[in-house]
């Protein structure tokens, strides 16, 4: 409960409440965790995300879980904002889980795409040009735009999409 209130803590709340313009963060897991490591990725993220504060004030957040692969944070930045701190304690608790469960999440150099056989798959930018160069990826080739900013970009499917849709054309 709220301090002198009856009302309950809202901290955490389902992803699908947030509104379109809600914050995003979007991170890729590699190499593909595992049920046991992604049920300790979800766990902990529930946790962080029901006592995540900016000074002191509590952050409506929610995460969701894509494809095996893909952890979109959302805050709702109408009722608080983010702070530098809070921020940083979003990181530093990434960091910590990619130690814990050996895989990455805050490295955004990746460049993360559907193969032609439709299986998810990341590469080094350079790669990514050289696959281009040789046909194997294209403008109709999906990508992931892990630079997306609100949680309506996310729901209207601009997470993956075409490479001719997306800033991953210029490595055409």
């Amino acid at each position: 409960m709220r301090s002198g209130t009856n009302e309950p803590i809202m901290s955490q709340v389902p992803f699908g409440s947030l509104p379109d313009s809600a914050r995003v963060w979007c991170f890729a897991a590699e190499p593909e965790p595992g049920p046991r490591e992604t049920a300790r990725l979800l766990d902990a993220m529930q946790a962080f995300l029901e006592g995540w504060t900016a000074h002191r004030a509590e952050l409506v957040a929610a995460f969701d879980w894509w494809h095996q692969r893909f952890l979109l944070v959302g805050l709702d930045e109408s009722q608080v904002g983010a702070s530098g701190c809070s921020i940083d304690a979003l990181m530093g608790r990434l960091a910590a889980l990619e130690t814990e469960l050996g895989i990455r999440l805050t490295d955004s150099t990746p460049i993360w795409y559907r193969d032609a056989d439709d299986q998810i798959r990341s590469v080094a930018r350079d790669e990514f040009r050289r696959l281009s160069e040789e046909g194997l990826v294209g403008p109709d080739t999906r990508v992931f735009d892990l630079t997306i900013t609100d949680v309506g970009t996310a729901r209207v499917n601009r997470l993956e999409r075409r490479t001719a849709e997306s800033w991953h054309a210029r490595l055409l």
